[in-house]
């Protein structure tokens, strides 16, 4: 299963909301919802490169992988 930090990585630059982190990165809020979730099936390359660049962050720090 791939679990997203995105929500470790939103406190840590004290984001309260999926709407100011979408004004912010410029990806939908529904895009950031489902990750936010865990219940996306895709998430596009442009979305983990602005999420990258926006916490200045490596793709494992956004999302690792937990053994079932």
């Amino acid at each position: 299963m791939i679990k997203s930090n995105l929500a470790m990585l939103m406190a840590g630059k004290k984001i309260r909301s999926l709407n100011e982190l979408s004004r912010q990165t410029g990806v939908s809020a529904p895009a950031l919802g489902r990750l936010y979730d865990g219940t996306n099936v895709r998430i596009d390359y442009s979305t983990i490169e602005a999420l990258c660049l926006f916490f200045d962050c490596q793709i494992g720090d956004l999302l690792e992988y937990v053994k079932d």
